[in-house]
């Protein structure tokens, strides 16, 4: 919002007449800024106004008293250094700067005091965008504390591990039986000695016929 628009008018068009005051020689050497330092040379073109050279600053070339130390927003830019500067301040013609040496925690004062006051200020700095940029850590902590119940089903997952233990041991319980068909393969391995026994039993009733057969007859 702006406010005075006439007096800034009238200070625009006073300005558009003004010219723009330059460093001496600024235009010829590069190494000189073009911004305004007075000439104090004993001769001097510039300091003597010689013609050709460009003006001097002069009390001449001033703007109307009314406009002076406006703020381009139409604003009286008033310098504030604690909150007990604010009860001088008028809202509605009235903005404040806050001094460059103010600490963080009174400038916070300041502002918090100054919107309380509907008090418009130039400069509110970086603190303004770390407060809205803080809003968003405060959604995150509550979409964490949403998200706890999701931990305690964790906890529920954790505690039924012991399910898992108990198939573990179930599957311990298991090999037993392999041992157990080991055994009744080792237990088999007696089967084939015994028919092996059985048929080496049998081995001497063959030598028994053979002895038989083999017997010399007696000649008569």
């Amino acid at each position: 919002m702006v406010i005075n628009k006439e007096l800034l008018q009238l200070r625009k068009k006073i300005a558009d007449k003004r010219p723009d005051f330059v460093r001496q020689e600024s235009w010829r050497y590069k190494k000189l800024a073009t911004n305004w330092r007075k000439p104090k040379g004993k001769d001097n073109k510039m300091r003597k106004q010689v013609s050709g050279v460009p003006a001097l600053v002069k009390v001449g070339y001033k703007g109307p008293r009314k406009s002076r130390g406006l703020h381009p927003s139409g604003y009286n830019d008033i310098l504030i250094f604690n909150t007990n500067d604010l009860t001088r301040i008028d809202p509605k013609i009235d903005a404040i700067r806050i001094a460059h040496g103010v600490g963080y925690k009174k400038r916070l004062d300041i502002l918090n005091e100054a919107t309380k006051l509907k008090i418009k200020v130039l400069n509110p700095g970086k603190i303004e965008k770390v407060e809205k940029a803080e809003k968003p850590k405060k959604e995150v902590e509550k979409v964490e504390k949403a998200e706890k119940p999701k931990k305690e089903v964790e906890k529920v997952e954790k505690a039924e591990k012991p399910k898992k233990e108990v198939e573990k041991v179930e599957k311990a319980g298991a090999k037993p039986k392999k041992e157990v068909e080991k055994v009744e393969k080792a237990g088999a391995k007696p089967k084939k000695e015994v028919e092996k026994v059985e048929k080496a039993g049998a081995k001497p009733k063959k030598e028994g016929k053979g002895k038989s057969i083999g017997k010399k007859v007696s000649k008569s």
